[in-house]
C-alpha cells in the first residue's frame, strides 16, 4: 500500500497577474514544499482553487508537479466531482499521467444520501483499481456529512486507503478509527486538530499551514510518535495562532497573503474569491510569522 506520509500539503495554485496559471511558480513551490516537510502534495484540491480551474489546467498542473518533486514527494490529484461520471473520467486520466493517488471529495450541492455516497466512491474505486483513493469529508463546504459507518464500508474497498476528516469533530474521528481496520489511514483536515487527532489514532494532516511550517509539523508528529508529548504540545501551541489566522476568511485567501509575505509570488485568488480586509490580514500574519520564527528558535535550543 502507498504510504502518503505524515504531512500532506494541500498546495495552492499560483496565478499570474492576468489570472492564468503560473506553472513556473507552481514548479518551484512544489520543489520547495518537497524539501521542507511535505511527504505528499495534493494538487488541485480546495486550497488549489479547483472549482475555478479547467480540467486542462488541472492535468497540466499534475504533470508539472510530478516532474518537480520526482523521487522527493508523492502527488495526489484532486479529481473529485459531484458527478460520478466526471470524477471517474478525471481520475482515470490523472492515473494515466502518473499521479500516486487521488483525493475524492464528498459530492457537493446535490447532497446524496449515505447509500449514494457509498455507491459514488465505490464506482470510482472500481473504475480506477490500481490508484489509491483518499476520501475527503468536509461538510462545511459540501453540505453533506459522510457518516463513520459509510466510511467504514468504503474502507473495505481495496484501493480506498484513507480519509481526510474535516468535520472538526473528534468524536466522529474516534468512531471512524473504531470502525475501520488499523491500516486505513485518518488524516486531519484541520491543522489545529492534527495533534488531538493523532491521540485518537490519526496518521497525520492534509495541511494548509505546511506551506509555511512543514518542518515544524513533521517535528510535532514525530515527537508525538516517540512519546515526547511535551515537545509535541509546545509546537502545537506555538503554531496555533497561525492555524487560526489562515482561516479568518475563506481559504486560500489568507494563505496566499502569507506566502506573498514570505517571498512567494503566487498571485491572487480567482473570482469569486476576493479579500476585502487584506491590510488587516497582512498585519496579523506578519506578527504571527515573526512570533513563530522566534518560538521555533527557542524550541530548537531546548530539543537540541
Amino acid at each position: 500500500m502507498v504510504d502518503f506520509g505524515r504531512v500532506i500539503t494541500a498546495m495552492v495554485t499560483p496565478f499570474k497577474q492576468d489570472g492564468s496559471v503560473d506553472y513556473a511558480v507552481a514548479e518551484k513551490l512544489a520543489a520547495y514544499l518537497a524539501d521542507n516537510g511535505s511527504d505528499t502534495l495534493v494538487v488541485c484540491g480546495t486550497t488549489g482553487e479547483s472549482p475555478t480551474l479547467s480540467w486542462d489546467e488541472e492535468y497540466q498542473l499534475f504533470q508539472v508537479v510530478l516532474q518537480a518533486v520526482a523521487k522527493k514527494a508523492l502527488v495526489m490529484a484532486g479529481t473529485g466531482s459531484n458527478s460520478t461520471t466526471e470524477a471517474i473520467a478525471a481520475t482515470q486520466k490523472a492515473a494515466k499521467i502518473g499521479v500516486h493517488g487521488s483525493l475524492q471529495v464528498v459530492p457537493y450541492y446535490n447532497k446524496p444520501p449515505q447509500a449514494g455516497l457509498y455507491q459514488h466512491f465505490a464506482a470510482i474505486a472500481r473504475a480506477c483499481p490500481d490508484l489509491p483513493l483518499v476520501l475527503y469529508n468536509i461538510p462545511g463546504r459540501t453540505g453533506q456529512n459522510m457518516l463513520p459507518e459509510t466510511i467504514a464500508r468504503l474502507a473495505q474497498v481495496e484501493n480506498i486507503v484513507a480519509v481526510k476528516e474535516a468535520t472538526g469533530n473528534l468524536d466522529q474521528a474516534s468512531e471512524i478509527r473504531r470502525l475501520t481496520p488499523s491500516e486505513f489511514q485518518i488524516y486531519s483536515g484541520d491543522d489545529s486538530l492534527t495533534l488531538p487527532l493523532l491521540a485518537v489514532g490519526g496518521k497525520g494532516v492534509i495541511s494548509v499551514a505546511s506551506h509555511l511550517v512543514g518542518n515544524q509539523l513533521q517535528q510535532m508528529i514525530r515527537a508525538f510518535e516517540t512519546g515526547n508529548n511535551q515537545v509535541a504540545t509546545q509546537i502545537h501551541l506555538n503554531l496555533l495562532p497561525l492555524f487560526k489566522s489562515l482561516f479568518i476568511t475563506t481559504n486560500p485567501i489568507p494563505l496566499k497573503i502569507a506566502l506573498k509575505l514570505t517571498g512567494w509570488d503566487v498571485g491572487s485568488t480567482r473570482l469569486p474569491l476576493q479579500c476585502d480586509e487584506q491590510d488587516k490580514i497582512e498585519l496579523a500574519l506578519k506578527d504571527i510569522l515573526k512570533d513563530i520564527a522566534t518560538s521555533t528558535k527557542d524550541l530548537s535550543a531546548i530539543t537540541n
